[in-house]
This record gives C-alpha cells, sequence and structure tokens, in this order.
C-alpha cells in the first residue's frame, strides 16, 4: 500500500460483524456501542437477564444488534455463541473478549481456591475459548481482529486480588501467543489496558473520600475514565487502519502507569 491510498475509511467498520463478551454494561458496553458507531453490527454476550439501554444504543447507529444469555464458562457455550453471529450474519470479523469479575478483594491467606477457579474461568479461559472458536472462522476468512482487555493489573502486583492480577497478567500472555501465531492469517490480536474508570464496580473506591484521592494522585490526567474514553481505541484495534499493529497491548489509563 502506498502512502496516498491511506484514507478515513480505513477506520470504518461499516459492514462488519463483531462479537462483544460482556458487551452489555460497563467498559463491554462502551465497545459495543464505540463499534457500531463506526458501522460494525454487534453480538452482545452476557449472563445478565437485561441488556439495559445496549441495544437501542447499538440500533440508534442504524446497525444490527444481537444480544446473547450465554454462560461462556460452560462447555460448549462459546461454540454456541459463534455459530449464532455466522447464522446470523455470515462471519465473525471481530472479537472484543470482555467479560471479567472480580470478586471478595481480600488477603491472600483468606482468598479461596473457589474463588480463584471462578475468577481464571470467567476472566482468562472464556477468553481463550472464544478465540479459540472464533480464530478458526477468521483463518478461514483471512482476516479479523481480536481485541482482549487487559488491565493495569497486567503490568502491577495487584495487592489483595492474586487471581485477578494473574488473570490480566495472562491475558497480556495470551494476546502475545496468539498474536505470533494468528498474524500469518492476517488476523491482528491486541489488548486494551483500561485504568481507573468511572463504572458501577468503582463506585465504592470513588465515594471513599481517601481512595478516590489516593488514586487521583496517581492519575497525571486528574481524573477517572469515562467508559467512552476507550471507544477510539477498541474502534482503531478493530479497524483496517491497525492492520500492521499486532500484538501490542493500549494503556488507556490516563498517564497512572508513567508515575
Amino acid at each position: 500500500m502506498k502512502v496516498t491510498d491511506f484514507n478515513m475509511d480505513f477506520f470504518s467498520l461499516k459492514g462488519k460483524n463483531a462479537i462483544v463478551t460482556g458487551g452489555n454494561s460497563g467498559l463491554g458496553q462502551a465497545f459495543s456501542v464505540g463499534l457500531a458507531k463506526a458501522g460494525a453490527n454487534v453480538m452482545a454476550v452476557s449472563i445478565m437477564d437485561d441488556d439495559g439501554d445496549t441495544r437501542q444504543w447499538v440500533e440508534d447507529c442504524g446497525v444490527a444488534y444481537e444480544y446473547v444469555y450465554s454462560d461462556i464458562t460452560t462447555n460448549g457455550e462459546c461454540k454456541r455463541v459463534t455459530d449464532q453471529c455466522l447464522s446470523a450474519w455470515g462471519s465473525i470479523d471481530i472479537l472484543v473478549n470482555c467479560a471479567g469479575i472480580c470478586i471478595n478483594v481480600e488477603d491472600v491467606t483468606q482468598f479461596t481456591r473457589t474463588e480463584w477457579d471462578k475468577m481464571v474461568s470467567v476472566n482468562l479461559t472464556a477468553a481463550f475459548e472464544m478465540t479459540h472458536e472464533s480464530c478458526k472462522h477468521m483463518i478461514e476468512q483471512q482476516r479479523g481482529k481480536i481485541v482482549n482487555i487487559a488491565s493495569l493489573y497486567s503490568f502491577l502486583g495487584g495487592q489483595w486480588s492474586p487471581a485477578y492480577a494473574a488473570t490480566k497478567h495472562g491475558i497480556v500472555g495470551l494476546t502475545k501467543s496468539m498474536c505470533d501465531e494468528l498474524a500469518q492469517f492476517n488476523i491482528q490480536v491486541n489488548a486494551i489496558a483500561p485504568g481507573y474508570f468511572a463504572t458501577e464496580l468503582t463506585e465504592k473506591a470513588r465515594k471513599d473520600e481517601k481512595r478516590n484521592a489516593q488514586i487521583l494522585s496517581h492519575i497525571p490526567a486528574n481524573r477517572w475514565g469515562w467508559t467512552a474514553d476507550l471507544m477510539g481505541a477498541c474502534v482503531y484495534l478493530c479497524s483496517d487502519a491497525s492492520n500492521y499493529v499486532n500484538g501490542t497491548v493500549l494503556t488507556v489509563d490516563g498517564g497512572y502507569l508513567m508515575r
């Protein structure tokens, strides 16, 4: 491709079909809406009974929307989800592995195997299985975009949450491993590492005056992230504008890691 061949259409996702796990709330909802605004059809996958405003916000973009209730930690569910996307739209062009949990933040001596197994299953194993099923079709298509959602705890120790930190370190390893194998098929595998964002999950910390001040003191931007701050990064990594970007971890953290 010549320099003069590049144009802003490279950022368009018009006609692409995307699966977003955890795509109906929090950060996942932002990814779903961002992809829709760029022109992609969106299939949001979640264990929640209600997908809230997601359907309306996605369909307002003039694209197709599917909501799939699924526990993707259950054997066979990842294949069912990918098969449903193929049945509905004929291809899987984009996979965003966003489903994740962080439960029972406590001292490592109190953290149980049950908690460990559940977090590994949701945060890491499900991402592997969704990628495993989706990339089969992407290889046939000779194109595809996979975006895994990492964390600042992909780089930090993660005090009081050994399973969360371990799974997010694992997501980076999975990203690099899959990149190394799938790049030859014109499939780009990358990750986004969000910083501290104002969501329902962080409400307690934001309302704690001492904790809130502690977090803000470490963020050069001096504010919590808004979920909309993540949309551009996701669109970029899912678009043709990033066709030679592979195996990277893009931090969206207001500069947190710089301090």
